[in-house]
Protein backbone atom coordinates (compact mmCIF):
# COMPACT_ATOMS: atom_id res chain seq x y z
CA UNK A 1 0.00 0.00 0.00
CA UNK A 2 1.68 3.86 -1.03
CA UNK A 3 2.30 6.15 1.57
CA UNK A 4 -0.18 9.44 1.30
CA UNK A 5 3.29 11.29 0.75
CA UNK A 6 3.90 9.56 -2.40
CA UNK A 7 0.38 9.70 -3.62
CA UNK A 8 0.57 13.33 -3.04
CA UNK A 9 3.89 13.82 -4.98
CA UNK A 10 2.23 11.65 -7.97
CA UNK A 11 -0.51 13.73 -8.43
CA UNK A 12 1.45 17.36 -7.82
CA UNK A 13 4.06 15.62 -10.81
CA UNK A 14 1.05 15.20 -12.91
CA UNK A 15 -0.53 18.34 -12.38
CA UNK A 16 2.56 20.43 -13.11
CA UNK A 17 3.20 18.13 -16.48
CA UNK A 18 -0.25 18.80 -17.61
CA UNK A 19 0.47 22.58 -17.12
CA UNK A 20 3.81 22.53 -18.88
CA UNK A 21 2.24 20.59 -22.03
CA UNK A 22 -0.84 23.42 -22.64
CA UNK A 23 1.99 26.07 -22.54
CA UNK A 24 4.49 24.71 -24.36
CA UNK A 25 4.53 23.95 -27.80
CA UNK A 26 3.75 20.28 -27.66
CA UNK A 27 -0.22 21.03 -26.15
CA UNK A 28 -2.88 18.51 -25.45
CA UNK A 29 -5.44 17.46 -28.38
CA UNK A 30 -8.68 17.85 -26.88
CA UNK A 31 -11.68 15.81 -27.68
CA UNK A 32 -13.24 16.70 -30.91
CA UNK A 33 -16.11 19.39 -30.80
CA UNK A 34 -19.77 18.72 -32.27
CA UNK A 35 -20.48 21.96 -34.52
CA UNK A 36 -24.20 22.24 -34.61
CA UNK A 37 -25.63 21.97 -38.33
CA UNK A 38 -25.84 25.89 -38.44
CA UNK A 39 -22.37 26.84 -37.58
CA UNK A 40 -20.03 27.78 -40.71
CA UNK A 41 -17.42 29.17 -38.81
CA UNK A 42 -15.59 25.52 -37.83
CA UNK A 43 -16.17 22.80 -40.10
CA UNK A 44 -16.54 19.40 -38.89
CA UNK A 45 -13.27 18.12 -39.59
CA UNK A 46 -11.95 21.06 -37.53
CA UNK A 47 -10.24 19.71 -34.17
CA UNK A 48 -9.36 21.90 -30.54
CA UNK A 49 -6.32 21.74 -28.73
CA UNK A 50 -6.42 22.83 -25.57
CA UNK A 51 -8.25 22.68 -21.91
CA UNK A 52 -11.55 22.08 -22.48
CA UNK A 53 -13.81 22.41 -19.16
CA UNK A 54 -17.08 23.01 -21.21
CA UNK A 55 -20.02 20.98 -21.09
CA UNK A 56 -22.06 21.03 -24.31
CA UNK A 57 -19.36 24.20 -24.77
CA UNK A 58 -20.51 26.08 -21.83
CA UNK A 59 -17.57 26.83 -19.34
CA UNK A 60 -13.97 27.81 -19.64
CA UNK A 61 -11.78 26.65 -22.36
CA UNK A 62 -7.80 27.33 -22.24
CA UNK A 63 -5.94 26.86 -25.23
CA UNK A 64 -7.59 26.37 -28.87
CA UNK A 65 -10.64 25.31 -28.08
CA UNK A 66 -12.77 25.57 -31.07
CA UNK A 67 -16.07 26.66 -29.68
CA UNK A 68 -16.60 27.97 -26.19
CA UNK A 69 -19.91 29.63 -24.41
CA UNK A 70 -17.96 31.84 -21.53
CA UNK A 71 -14.81 32.21 -20.69
CA UNK A 72 -11.85 31.11 -23.35
CA UNK A 73 -8.07 31.85 -22.16
CA UNK A 74 -5.26 31.34 -24.76
CA UNK A 75 -1.83 32.71 -25.76
CA UNK A 76 -2.40 33.52 -29.24
CA UNK A 77 -5.39 32.11 -31.16
CA UNK A 78 -4.77 29.81 -34.41
CA UNK A 79 -7.21 28.32 -36.44
CA UNK A 80 -10.98 28.47 -36.38
CA UNK A 81 -13.05 29.30 -33.48
CA UNK A 82 -16.15 30.60 -31.96
CA UNK A 83 -16.26 32.52 -28.26
CA UNK A 84 -19.64 33.44 -27.37
CA UNK A 85 -18.74 35.81 -24.45
CA UNK A 86 -14.90 36.50 -23.61
CA UNK A 87 -11.62 35.28 -25.54
CA UNK A 88 -9.02 36.57 -23.44
CA UNK A 89 -5.33 36.59 -25.52
CA UNK A 90 -1.42 37.56 -25.28
CA UNK A 91 -1.20 38.52 -28.77
CA UNK A 92 -2.64 38.95 -31.75
CA UNK A 93 -3.80 35.54 -33.68
CA UNK A 94 -1.87 33.48 -36.58
CA UNK A 95 -2.21 34.70 -40.25
CA UNK A 96 -5.21 34.36 -41.49
CA UNK A 97 -7.41 34.95 -38.47
CA UNK A 98 -10.46 32.53 -38.69
CA UNK A 99 -12.11 33.14 -35.42
CA UNK A 100 -15.23 34.86 -34.33
CA UNK A 101 -15.71 36.70 -30.97
CA UNK A 102 -19.35 37.23 -29.94
CA UNK A 103 -19.11 39.43 -26.66
CA UNK A 104 -15.78 40.58 -25.67
CA UNK A 105 -12.54 40.09 -27.10
CA UNK A 106 -9.27 41.29 -24.43
CA UNK A 107 -6.16 41.64 -25.14
CA UNK A 108 -3.09 41.96 -23.09
CA UNK A 109 -1.51 43.42 -24.77
CA UNK A 110 -3.30 42.86 -28.42
CA UNK A 111 -6.14 40.85 -29.13
CA UNK A 112 -8.19 40.02 -32.73
CA UNK A 113 -10.09 37.68 -34.47
CA UNK A 114 -11.85 37.39 -38.39
CA UNK A 115 -14.94 39.12 -36.81
CA UNK A 116 -15.64 40.51 -33.23
CA UNK A 117 -18.84 41.44 -32.60
CA UNK A 118 -19.61 43.39 -28.98
CA UNK A 119 -16.40 45.04 -27.30
CA UNK A 120 -12.72 44.83 -28.43
CA UNK A 121 -10.47 46.33 -25.66
CA UNK A 122 -6.68 45.91 -26.01
CA UNK A 123 -3.49 47.14 -23.92
CA UNK A 124 -1.77 47.80 -26.97
CA UNK A 125 -4.03 47.10 -29.86
CA UNK A 126 -6.96 45.26 -31.69
CA UNK A 127 -7.35 44.16 -34.94
CA UNK A 128 -10.07 42.36 -36.62
CA UNK A 129 -9.62 40.37 -40.53
CA UNK A 130 -12.42 41.49 -41.38
CA UNK A 131 -15.50 43.43 -39.20
CA UNK A 132 -15.19 45.11 -35.99
CA UNK A 133 -18.70 45.83 -34.50
CA UNK A 134 -19.74 47.59 -31.69
CA UNK A 135 -17.00 49.25 -29.24
CA UNK A 136 -13.47 48.79 -29.59
CA UNK A 137 -10.83 50.68 -27.91
CA UNK A 138 -6.99 50.72 -28.03
CA UNK A 139 -4.14 53.02 -26.27
CA UNK A 140 -2.30 52.49 -29.68
CA UNK A 141 -4.22 50.96 -32.58
CA UNK A 142 -7.28 49.60 -33.91
CA UNK A 143 -7.91 48.02 -37.26
CA UNK A 144 -10.10 46.16 -39.48
CA UNK A 145 -9.46 44.70 -42.76
CA UNK A 146 -13.36 45.35 -43.96
CA UNK A 147 -15.22 47.51 -41.63
CA UNK A 148 -15.50 49.53 -38.40
CA UNK A 149 -19.07 49.55 -37.23
CA UNK A 150 -18.52 50.88 -33.89
CA UNK A 151 -17.14 53.27 -31.12
CA UNK A 152 -13.61 53.44 -31.95
CA UNK A 153 -11.20 54.85 -29.46
CA UNK A 154 -7.62 54.83 -30.62
CA UNK A 155 -4.49 56.21 -28.87
CA UNK A 156 -2.35 56.19 -31.84
CA UNK A 157 -4.63 55.91 -34.81
CA UNK A 158 -7.03 53.36 -36.32
CA UNK A 159 -8.15 52.29 -39.80
CA UNK A 160 -10.17 49.79 -42.40
CA UNK A 161 -9.89 48.91 -45.46
CA UNK A 162 -13.78 48.86 -46.36
CA UNK A 163 -16.01 51.61 -44.32
CA UNK A 164 -16.30 53.08 -41.12
CA UNK A 165 -19.55 53.57 -39.39
CA UNK A 166 -20.17 55.03 -36.06
CA UNK A 167 -17.32 56.85 -34.03
CA UNK A 168 -13.89 56.72 -34.78
CA UNK A 169 -11.33 58.73 -32.68
CA UNK A 170 -7.67 58.64 -33.17
CA UNK A 171 -4.84 60.71 -31.22
CA UNK A 172 -2.73 60.81 -34.35
CA UNK A 173 -4.69 59.50 -37.84
CA UNK A 174 -8.21 58.18 -38.43
CA UNK A 175 -8.86 56.52 -42.01
CA UNK A 176 -11.21 54.25 -43.88
CA UNK A 177 -10.38 53.10 -47.44
CA UNK A 178 -14.09 52.95 -48.33
CA UNK A 179 -16.23 55.15 -47.16
CA UNK A 180 -17.50 57.42 -43.88
CA UNK A 181 -20.97 57.32 -42.08
CA UNK A 182 -21.02 59.56 -38.66
CA UNK A 183 -17.58 60.93 -37.07
CA UNK A 184 -14.53 60.73 -37.67
CA UNK A 185 -11.26 62.75 -35.62
CA UNK A 186 -7.63 62.24 -35.93
CA UNK A 187 -4.94 64.72 -34.40
CA UNK A 188 -3.18 64.81 -37.40
CA UNK A 189 -5.36 63.72 -39.94
CA UNK A 190 -8.52 61.66 -41.06
CA UNK A 191 -9.62 60.70 -44.29
CA UNK A 192 -11.80 58.05 -45.99
CA UNK A 193 -10.97 56.67 -50.18
CA UNK A 194 -15.09 57.63 -50.77
CA UNK A 195 -17.99 58.83 -49.34
CA UNK A 196 -18.08 60.89 -46.17
CA UNK A 197 -21.06 61.45 -44.41
CA UNK A 198 -21.03 63.23 -41.37
CA UNK A 199 -18.36 65.03 -39.86
CA UNK A 200 -14.55 64.66 -40.41
CA UNK A 201 -11.97 66.69 -38.67
CA UNK A 202 -8.16 66.49 -38.24
CA UNK A 203 -5.47 68.56 -36.55
CA UNK A 204 -3.14 68.87 -40.06
CA UNK A 205 -5.81 67.67 -42.94
CA UNK A 206 -8.78 66.25 -43.48
CA UNK A 207 -10.44 64.62 -46.79
CA UNK A 208 -12.59 62.57 -48.59
CA UNK A 209 -11.93 60.67 -51.75
CA UNK A 210 -15.04 61.07 -52.72
CA UNK A 211 -17.87 63.54 -51.82
CA UNK A 212 -18.39 65.30 -48.50
CA UNK A 213 -21.45 65.39 -46.90
CA UNK A 214 -21.89 66.97 -43.50
CA UNK A 215 -18.58 69.04 -41.83
CA UNK A 216 -15.03 68.87 -43.03
CA UNK A 217 -12.27 70.75 -40.88
CA UNK A 218 -8.54 70.41 -41.22
CA UNK A 219 -5.97 72.70 -38.97
CA UNK A 220 -4.37 73.08 -42.44
CA UNK A 221 -6.44 71.86 -45.41
CA UNK A 222 -9.85 70.38 -46.15
CA UNK A 223 -11.29 68.98 -48.95
CA UNK A 224 -12.97 66.60 -50.89
CA UNK A 225 -12.44 64.51 -54.88
CA UNK A 226 -15.91 65.18 -55.42
CA UNK A 227 -18.54 67.42 -54.13
CA UNK A 228 -19.56 69.04 -50.80
CA UNK A 229 -22.73 69.77 -49.15
CA UNK A 230 -22.33 71.03 -45.71
CA UNK A 231 -19.35 72.89 -43.67
CA UNK A 232 -15.82 72.73 -45.01
CA UNK A 233 -13.08 74.62 -43.36
CA UNK A 234 -9.20 74.54 -43.97
CA UNK A 235 -6.86 76.49 -41.63
CA UNK A 236 -4.61 77.58 -45.20
CA UNK A 237 -6.93 75.72 -47.88
CA UNK A 238 -9.97 74.37 -48.67
CA UNK A 239 -11.94 72.47 -51.45
CA UNK A 240 -13.75 70.08 -53.98
CA UNK A 241 -12.58 68.92 -56.48
CA UNK A 242 -16.52 68.76 -57.79
CA UNK A 243 -19.52 71.25 -56.93
CA UNK A 244 -19.31 72.71 -53.32
CA UNK A 245 -22.95 73.90 -51.90
CA UNK A 246 -22.42 75.13 -48.10
CA UNK A 247 -20.30 77.23 -46.09
CA UNK A 248 -16.64 77.21 -47.31
CA UNK A 249 -13.62 78.83 -44.96
CA UNK A 250 -10.14 79.06 -46.02
CA UNK A 251 -7.27 81.00 -44.22
CA UNK A 252 -5.61 81.51 -47.83
CA UNK A 253 -8.26 79.68 -50.30
CA UNK A 254 -11.15 78.16 -51.04
CA UNK A 255 -12.76 76.84 -54.25
CA UNK A 256 -14.48 74.34 -56.12
CA UNK A 257 -13.52 72.62 -59.27
CA UNK A 258 -17.27 72.47 -60.46
CA UNK A 259 -20.11 75.18 -59.66
CA UNK A 260 -20.16 77.05 -55.70
CA UNK A 261 -23.50 77.85 -53.88
CA UNK A 262 -23.35 79.45 -50.46
CA UNK A 263 -20.86 81.24 -48.93
CA UNK A 264 -17.03 81.39 -49.50
CA UNK A 265 -14.76 83.04 -47.39
CA UNK A 266 -10.95 83.51 -47.44
CA UNK A 267 -8.10 85.33 -46.83
CA UNK A 268 -6.01 85.10 -50.28
CA UNK A 269 -8.39 84.24 -53.10
CA UNK A 270 -11.89 82.09 -53.98
CA UNK A 271 -13.36 81.03 -56.74
CA UNK A 272 -15.22 77.95 -58.92
CA UNK A 273 -14.54 76.76 -62.27
CA UNK A 274 -18.23 76.74 -63.01
CA UNK A 275 -20.78 78.50 -61.96
CA UNK A 276 -20.35 80.71 -58.29
CA UNK A 277 -24.12 81.69 -56.91
CA UNK A 278 -23.76 83.39 -53.30
CA UNK A 279 -21.41 85.86 -51.15
CA UNK A 280 -18.17 85.38 -51.76
CA UNK A 281 -15.58 87.66 -49.57
CA UNK A 282 -11.43 87.30 -50.78
CA UNK A 283 -8.90 89.38 -48.77
CA UNK A 284 -7.38 89.71 -52.64
CA UNK A 285 -9.29 88.65 -55.27
CA UNK A 286 -12.64 86.22 -55.89
CA UNK A 287 -13.55 84.48 -59.10
CA UNK A 288 -15.35 81.76 -61.10
CA UNK A 289 -15.09 80.18 -64.86
CA UNK A 290 -18.73 81.06 -65.82
CA UNK A 291 -20.97 83.13 -64.26
CA UNK A 292 -20.61 84.88 -60.50
CA UNK A 293 -24.04 86.03 -58.94
CA UNK A 294 -25.00 87.52 -55.85
CA UNK A 295 -22.38 89.71 -53.58
CA UNK A 296 -18.51 89.45 -54.51
CA UNK A 297 -15.98 91.46 -52.28
CA UNK A 298 -12.19 91.22 -52.46
CA UNK A 299 -9.13 93.34 -51.54
CA UNK A 300 -8.16 93.92 -55.07
CA UNK A 301 -9.93 92.14 -57.83
CA UNK A 302 -13.28 90.03 -58.95
CA UNK A 303 -13.48 88.17 -62.47
CA UNK A 304 -15.97 86.22 -64.30
CA UNK A 305 -17.41 86.01 -67.55
CA UNK A 306 -20.76 86.61 -66.46
CA UNK A 307 -21.89 88.71 -63.07
CA UNK A 308 -24.94 89.35 -61.70
CA UNK A 309 -25.32 91.36 -58.28
CA UNK A 310 -23.21 93.55 -56.21
CA UNK A 311 -19.44 93.75 -56.47
CA UNK A 312 -17.36 95.77 -54.41
CA UNK A 313 -13.70 95.50 -55.12
CA UNK A 314 -10.78 97.43 -56.14
CA UNK A 315 -10.89 96.74 -60.02
CA UNK A 316 -13.24 94.30 -61.41
CA UNK A 317 -14.16 93.23 -64.70
CA UNK A 318 -16.53 90.41 -66.60
CA UNK A 319 -17.59 90.17 -70.63
CA UNK A 320 -21.29 90.36 -69.60
CA UNK A 321 -22.08 92.31 -65.92
CA UNK A 322 -25.89 92.93 -64.50
CA UNK A 323 -26.27 94.51 -61.27
CA UNK A 324 -24.17 97.04 -59.18
CA UNK A 325 -19.94 97.48 -59.35
CA UNK A 326 -17.81 99.54 -56.91
CA UNK A 327 -14.32 99.15 -58.03
CA UNK A 328 -12.51 102.31 -57.13
CA UNK A 329 -9.51 101.74 -59.05
CA UNK A 330 -10.99 100.26 -62.18
CA UNK A 331 -14.09 98.46 -64.40
CA UNK A 332 -13.29 96.84 -67.19
CA UNK A 333 -15.95 95.14 -69.96
CA UNK A 334 -14.45 93.26 -72.86
CA UNK A 335 -14.87 93.64 -76.20
CA UNK A 336 -18.27 92.82 -77.24
CA UNK A 337 -19.66 92.32 -73.66
CA UNK A 338 -22.30 94.55 -72.18
CA UNK A 339 -22.91 96.49 -68.79
CA UNK A 340 -26.90 96.41 -67.30
CA UNK A 341 -26.75 98.52 -64.25
CA UNK A 342 -24.82 101.05 -62.22
CA UNK A 343 -20.72 100.88 -62.05
CA UNK A 344 -18.35 103.41 -59.93
CA UNK A 345 -15.10 103.96 -60.72
CA UNK A 346 -11.95 105.99 -61.72
CA UNK A 347 -11.81 104.21 -64.85
CA UNK A 348 -15.31 102.54 -66.53
CA UNK A 349 -13.75 100.65 -69.14
CA UNK A 350 -16.44 99.63 -71.25
CA UNK A 351 -15.62 98.13 -74.76
CA UNK A 352 -19.38 97.09 -75.40
CA UNK A 353 -22.45 98.11 -74.63
CA UNK A 354 -23.72 100.47 -71.65
CA UNK A 355 -26.80 99.95 -70.38
CA UNK A 356 -27.57 102.21 -66.94
CA UNK A 357 -25.43 104.39 -64.87
CA UNK A 358 -21.06 105.41 -65.16
CA UNK A 359 -19.77 107.49 -62.68
CA UNK A 360 -16.33 107.87 -62.58
CA UNK A 361 -12.80 110.27 -63.60
CA UNK A 362 -13.27 109.10 -67.01
CA UNK A 363 -16.18 106.51 -68.71
CA UNK A 364 -15.65 105.21 -71.73
CA UNK A 365 -18.41 103.01 -73.53
CA UNK A 366 -18.13 101.92 -77.45
CA UNK A 367 -21.92 101.80 -77.36
CA UNK A 368 -23.95 104.00 -74.71
CA UNK A 369 -27.32 103.27 -73.88
CA UNK A 370 -27.64 105.81 -70.68
CA UNK A 371 -25.75 108.14 -68.41
CA UNK A 372 -21.68 109.07 -67.89
CA UNK A 373 -21.12 111.09 -65.27
CA UNK A 374 -17.48 112.10 -64.60
CA UNK A 375 -14.90 115.27 -65.52
CA UNK A 376 -14.97 113.19 -69.05
CA UNK A 377 -17.15 110.97 -70.72
CA UNK A 378 -16.43 109.11 -73.88
CA UNK A 379 -18.92 107.64 -76.35
CA UNK A 380 -17.95 106.12 -79.29
CA UNK A 381 -21.18 105.76 -80.90
CA UNK A 382 -22.03 109.70 -80.44
CA UNK A 383 -22.02 112.25 -83.63
CA UNK A 384 -19.13 113.79 -84.33
CA UNK A 385 -18.42 116.41 -81.41
CA UNK A 386 -20.04 114.70 -79.16
CA UNK A 387 -18.24 111.97 -78.36
CA UNK A 388 -15.90 113.54 -75.54
CA UNK A 389 -18.15 115.79 -73.20
CA UNK A 390 -17.09 116.72 -69.56
CA UNK A 391 -19.58 116.06 -66.80
CA UNK A 392 -22.34 113.96 -68.31
CA UNK A 393 -22.93 112.40 -71.27
CA UNK A 394 -25.50 110.76 -73.16
CA UNK A 395 -26.51 108.56 -76.33
CA UNK A 396 -27.54 111.49 -78.92
CA UNK A 397 -28.71 109.09 -81.89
Amino acid sequence: MRRPSSILVGALATSISLVVSLLGPGALRAQQLSESAGDTTADSSSRSSGLDLTTDHWGIGIGNVSRVNGLRLNYRDRGQFVVNGINATIWLPHDPSLGVVNGVALGVPATGARTINGVALGIAGVGADEVIDGIALAPVGVGAGKGLHAIILAGIGGGTGGDITGIALGGIGMGSGRSLTGVMLGGVGTGTGGDATGILIGGVGAGAGRSLRGIGIGGVGAGAGGEVRGLLIGGVGAGSGGSMTGIGIGGIGIGAGGDYKGLALAGVGAGAGGRFEGIVVAGVGAGSGELLKGLAIAGVGVGAPRREGLVVSSSAGAERARGAFIAPAYFRITDGGELTGFSISAFNHIKGEQRGLAIGIFNYARELHGVQIGVLNYARNNRSGLKLLPLVNVHLP
